[in-house]
Formats: C-alpha cells, sequence, structure tokens
C-alpha cells in the first residue's frame, strides 16, 4: 500500500555547521529512502550562512513503507565532527532535528476538516516554472483556534493542501495554541529539546559516516 509522508529536517538555531549537517543529511535520507523504493523528492531547502550549508530542507517520501521510513529517522540526529568552517573552535557535536509529517488521519486526531477554511494562493519563492503561474499554494486556518498553516512546496493545489492539513494537525497535537504570537520561540525551544535528548542517529567526519 502506497503512503506519502515529508521529512523536514533542520538545523534549529545551530550554527554553520549544524546547517551543514542539515545538507549531509538530506543526502543520506534520499538516498536510504531510493535503496528501499521509496519516491524521494527534495521539496524545498532554505540557505543557510556558509556555501553549501542548509538552514532547512522538506522532502516528501513515497512508497509503502514510507511512514516506517520516516519514524524511525525522527527526533535528533548528532554529528561528531571538528569544525570544517572554524578549525580552532572546541565544539564538535553538531545537531539538527527530523520531523515527520503525515496526511491527516480523520480518524485519529482533534481535527476536522469541517472546522478548516482553505485560502488558494500564488506560490513564491523556489519552484522554477511553477512558480507565480497557478494558484497552487494553500492557506488552511483552522477557525477554532485560529493556528493557521501554509504550503507552497509540492506543486499541485491538492498536495499543497493535504500538507497545509498535515502541519496544522501537528499544531494541534503539540498543543500550540499561542503559536501565532510564539511560532519562533515555540520552534527554537523544540530544537533545544532535541539536543538534550538522545540522538537517535550519529554520524561522524567530515565523510558523514554514521556510527554503528
Amino acid at each position: 500500500m502506497s503512503e506519502l509522508l515529508w521529512l523536514h529536517i533542520t538545523s534549529g538555531r545551530g550554527p554553520a555547521e549544524c546547517q551543514l549537517a542539515v545538507t549531509k543529511l538530506a543526502l543520506v535520507l534520499q538516498k536510504e529512502a531510493v535503496k528501499r523504493g521509496l519516491a524521494c523528492e527534495v521539496l524545498e531547502t532554505v540557505e543557510g550562512d556558509a556555501r553549501g550549508a542548509l538552514l532547512s530542507a522538506l522532502l516528501s517520501l513515497e512508497g509503502e513503507g514510507a511512514s516506517d521510513f520516516a519514524l524511525k529517522n525522527r527526533g535528533s540526529v548528532l554529528w561528531v565532527c571538528p569544525s570544517p568552517l572554524r578549525p580552532t573552535h572546541k565544539r564538535k557535536n553538531w545537531f539538527v532535528g527530523v520531523e515527520a509529517l503525515a496526511p491527516l488521519d480523520t480518524g485519529n486526531t482533534a481535527l476536522r476538516v469541517s472546522d478548516v477554511t482553505f485560502e488558494a494562493m500564488r506560490a513564491s519563492g523556489p519552484g522554477g516554472q511553477h512558480v507565480n503561474k497557478t494558484e497552487s499554494a494553500v492557506r488552511a486556518t483552522h477557525k477554532p483556534t485560529g493556528l493557521v498553516a501554509t504550503a507552497r512546496e509540492e506543486r499541485s493545489q491538492a498536495m499543497n493542501k493535504k500538507l497545509a492539513l498535515a502541519r496544522l494537525a501537528g499544531l494541534l497535537a503539540a498543543g500550540e495554541t499561542a503559536a501565532r504570537r510564539h511560532a519562533e520561540h515555540d520552534r527554537w525551544a523544540q530544537h533545544d529539546a532535541l539536543e538534550r535528548g538522545k540522538p537517535i542517529r550519529t554520524f561522524e567526519g567530515a565523510a558523514f559516516r554514521e556510527r554503528r
């Protein structure tokens, strides 16, 4: 049975070394997904402070076993490596976070589609020929709480609607009722919590090889 999920990899407020780790981890997860027979596409990347570094990357996963792959990679990931950007820097541990988003399961969520209003928008930002030609982006608003989630990364409005609903369900599940006022603070706080937790995977060195 084919499944659809998204993986969001973020450096949070980490330095450029964490952003390099995002770039390396995105490549690793892409290769692993393809090996498992999944369709994997980079939907969006946000450039970081150094060349080749990314603040975040959003991947789409589709195929049988996508949910299992995504959930196994959800959490914090540690990269142990002397800084390739600051040779005299003492720190060697760099953390990034991975979040999994799944399409809305109407039978297992507090979010009801009837409580959500959708607004189509023109896509903006990265996307090449798909940008500004169709109103494929979607803004989803949860009427009871006022929470808002947008999606513009997918190429069709139908897919962006699914992604926006997944993000909205995630906000509700996390109890972020003050997300409109504290979205940035909450995101960084979540990243800090990931750093203190036990990493689900650890990679080492410039070659980004996994520790076994």
